[in-house]
């Protein structure tokens, strides 16, 4: 399933595949939206409520990454209890939130 995961994290217009810490991570614009720690997990940047939807949903396929990374969305995706229809949901979403930078206002700082 890591072959699909790849596939699919490229077929978005702009990603490429690079490395972070020796692990394939998939970008657009230079900003990582997943990777694939291992042949067995994924793991996508999501917002904290598309991260607990899809965790409510799919809670055999989704869980939180490790510490504070989890509180900030970044999701694992159990590869070999997914379909390709949720993955490819779940990179798109990742994608869809990266692909755009958030734009920030002076008083965005201060919060």
């Amino acid at each position: 399933m890591s072959a699909d995961f790849r596939k699919l994290a490229l077929s978005f217009q702009d990603s490429e595949e690079k490395s972070h810490f020796g692990k394939a991570d998939f970008r657009v614009k230079n900003r990582i939206f997943a990777s694939l720690p291992d042949a067995n997990t994924g793991v996508v940047k999501l917002k904290p409520e598309q991260q607990e939807m899809m965790m409510d949903a799919e809670p055999k396929v989704f869980s939180p990454a490790a510490g504070a990374w989890g509180r900030q969305g970044w999701t694992r995706i159990e590869l070999s209890k997914t379909n390709p229809e949720t993955l490819k949901s779940a990179l798109s979403a990742a994608w869809e939130n990266v692909r755009v930078p958030r734009i920030r206002t002076r008083n965005s700082k201060a919060r």
